[in-house]
């Protein structure tokens, strides 16, 4: 029987999947589902039994359909619950590349590469943009001048 409240942190994987210019992959969640309407980074909880890699590879092959080249831990984020019973999740952040165009599930319905300028310009569900911001202040991973161009898709 499901738990009426949750008790304890849940473990989840996000993606920073970086393009050729070292934008990263957002995608837009559907209506209806958690997040709807938001974007975030591809990821999602890891299974019982599943090591965070493994779950972080099944996540991107779900969401996109791609496998991921250079699997690397970056960090992780506490997301503390925002009321009294809701979900606190340990976000696991790993960086890869992705050798192909996303191709996207029911859970989404669009994609944008984007770099540090672009984040303010996208509600972000999750907490995600904390686990980003990070990222770049980390490792300033956006070439100079590449990171205002922002490409859309599943319009």
């Amino acid at each position: 029987m499901p738990e009426t409240t949750l008790s304890r942190p849940i473990p989840v994987v996000r993606l920073i999947v970086l393009d050729s210019l070292r934008r990263v992959l957002i995608l837009k969640r559907a209506i209806g589902g958690m997040g709807g309407g938001c974007w975030c980074l591809p990821g999602g909880k890891i299974d019982y039994g599943e090591t965070a890699e493994q779950a972080a590879s099944r996540e991107l092959e779900e969401e996109i359909g791609l496998t991921p080249t250079a699997l690397r831990f970056v960090c992780y984020q506490d997301s503390l619950p925002i009321a009294p019973g809701k979900m606190h999740c340990i976000n696991l952040y790993f960086e890869c590349t992705a050798e192909r165009k996303p191709i996207l599930n029911g859970e989404s319905t669009e994609s944008a590469w984007i770099g540090p300028a672009d984040l303010k310009n996208y509600e972000i569900a999750f907490r995600n943009n904390l686990g980003l911001e990070r990222y770049w202040e980390e490792t300033s991973s956006v070439p100079p001048g590449k990171e205002n161009h922002t490409s859309k898709s599943g319009e």
